[in-house]
């Protein structure tokens, strides 16, 4: 699998990458394993993690399958911070006690001693950002982290926390992003990804497949089997089950077939593809559905599939 530099750092990782947000929950840790090994190989070696996925549970299989399966050195691993569940309800606290102690829980699943690579999970109104800025520095400084980036920023966030973190003046440099991007939703082009290229910020695509919408599987209804019919992910589906989207699936679905391929391989090609974008993160369910997902590493699409496909995603 192709390599590709993550911003203007010196760590390169597999231009897809593997996602674990359904480990320790719907994927349990033989079907993780599996995945992994399939993962590592086709050559992939950037996994994709946090703290709140399954309440630690994903990065707990991972920690047990880290060392027994690769050696700790020869894989990039990303988590984030910064997001709990409460009562039932979602909480973003970027405290500097919140974010290290995420960070520490974080080492303890995983049974590492650093992270390649912690990430802000999302922004937080109430907590100052230099306040968010100094757990980087922190953890970079102390060895926890190897990089810093962050996740789910707005366009002007991203480029406030960058200038802030200006590696001229000893502060952890911010490395990546990431971001939502698939043809079902193209928000970040609108600022996000334009700043991301001037700064020299690497583009990380989580759900490049739209929430798992542009493989086809609900052009009919609901699978029972889906993600879209569990209470986990009903209401993180829902949104791209309009008519839009309807009509941007049944336009991917006549390219794939023109193509021979799947809607699957197109749609990441796609987004993989895309200018500024480092890698895709695929957070596939079974190691059938990842297998799937993997054979679009050797997939390019032609200019006129892409530019057909531009235009009818166009937000």
């Amino acid at each position: 699998m192709e390599l590709r530099q993550l911003g203007r750092s010196g760590v390169r990782v597999s231009r897809l990458a593997l996602g674990t947000m359904t480990w320790g929950r719907d994927t349990d840790e033989h079907e993780a394993a599996e995945q992994l090994r399939f993962f590592l190989d086709e050559g992939g070696n950037f996994i994709d993690t946090a703290t709140i996925y399954g309440n630690g549970d994903a990065e707990r299989v991972l920690g047990g399958l880290i060392g027994v399966m690769v050696p700790r050195d020869q894989v990039v691993i990303a988590t984030k911070a910064g997001i709990s569940f409460r009562g039932g309800d979602r909480i973003v606290d970027n405290s500097r006690t919140s974010l290290i102690a995420d960070l520490d829980r974080s080492l303890t699943h995983l049974r590492s001693a650093y992270v390649d690579l912690w990430q802000i999970h999302a922004w937080d109104e109430r907590t100052p950002l230099e306040e968010v800025l100094s757990a980087l520095d922190y953890a970079v400084s102390t060895g926890r982290a190897r990089y810093a980036g962050i996740s789910n920023f707005a366009g002007w966030q991203l480029a406030r926390a960058v200038t802030l973190q200006n590696p001229i003046f000893g502060k952890a440099q911010i490395i990546s992003t990431q971001n939502e991007y698939s043809l079902l939703n193209r928000r970040i082009e609108r600022e996000i990804l334009p700043a991301s290229i001037e700064l020299g910020v690497g583009v990380l695509a989580w759900s490049p497949l739209g929430r798992g919408v542009l493989t086809g599987k609900y052009r009919s209804g609901l699978p029972s089997d889906s993600r879209g019919a569990s209470p986990h992910f009903s209401s993180f589906i829902e949104p791209y089950l309009d008519e839009r989207s309807r009509k941007i699936v049944e336009a991917l679905i006549v390219a794939a077939d023109g193509l021979g391929l799947s809607p699957m391989e197109v749609s990441l090609a796609w987004v993989r593809d895309r200018q500024g974008v480092c890698s895709a993160i695929i957070g596939a369910r079974t190691g059938a559905q990842l297998r799937g997902a993997l054979s679009a590493e050797s997939v390019t699409l032609p200019v006129l599939v892409r530019e057909a496909l531009d235009e009818i995603s166009a937000n």
